[in-house]
C-alpha cells in the first residue's frame, strides 16, 4: 500500500514541478511581451502584471509542495545527523509532522480566504479573487500528503521515495 502512495505522490510531485516550470516560462514570456508592448508599441497590456503575480503564486506554492516531497524543505540537518539512528528517525517524524501541520493550516485558512473572496473580481483579469488564493489550500493538502508519506516511510524504516 505504501508503495502505491509513493508512486502516486511521485507522479503528483512531477506534475507540480512541470507545471511550475511551465508557469515560470509563461511568466517570462508575458513579462517580455509587457516590456515590448510598453517600450516599442507604447501600449502596455493592463492585465500582464496581475496575471504574472497570479502565476507566481501558483508555481511557487506547487514547487514548494514538490520540495516537501523531495525533502528539500528547511530542516535542522546538522542537528539530526549528529544523533543516533532512533533519535534521527524521531526527529524526522517530528519535522514532517510540523510540515504537515503547516500544510493543514494552509488548507484551513486558505480555504477560508478562497471562500471569502470568491465573489470579488480581479478587475484587470475579470476572474474571481478567490482564484489567487486557491493554491494555498491545494498546496497545503499536498504538504500534508507528502508529509504523511515521509512519516510512514520513516516509521517503517524504508527509503522508497
Amino acid at each position: 500500500m505504501l508503495h502505491y502512495l509513493s508512486v502516486f505522490n511521485r507522479t503528483i510531485s512531477r506534475v507540480c514541478i512541470w507545471s511550475s516550470g511551465f508557469g515560470l516560462v509563461l511568466m517570462t514570456i508575458i513579462v517580455g511581451w509587457q516590456v515590448f508592448a510598453r517600450y516599442i508599441l507604447n501600449d502596455t497590456p493592463h492585465w500582464s502584471e496581475k496575471f504574472c503575480l497570479l502565476l507566481m503564486i501558483y508555481f511557487i506554492l506547487f514547487a514548494a509542495a514538490a520540495g516537501v516531497r523531495d525533502g528539500s524543505h528547511i530542516g535542522l540537518v546538522f542537528f539530526k545527523e549528529s544523533l543516533a539512528e532512533l533519535p534521527q528517525r524521531i526527529v524526522a517524524v517530528i519535522n514532517h509532522l510540523i510540515v504537515g501541520l503547516f500544510g493543514f493550516g494552509m488548507v484551513w485558512f486558505g480555504a477560508d480566504m478562497v471562500a471569502s473572496t470568491w465573489t470579488h473580481t480581479i478587475p484587470t483579469l475579470g476572474i474571481p479573487t478567490g482564484l489567487s488564493y486557491l493554491p494555498f489550500p491545494l498546496a497545503g493538502f499536498l504538504f500534508m500528503l507528502f508529509s504523511l508519506e515521509h512519516i510512514l516511510l520513516t516509521i517503517m524504516n524504508r527509503t522508497e521515495l
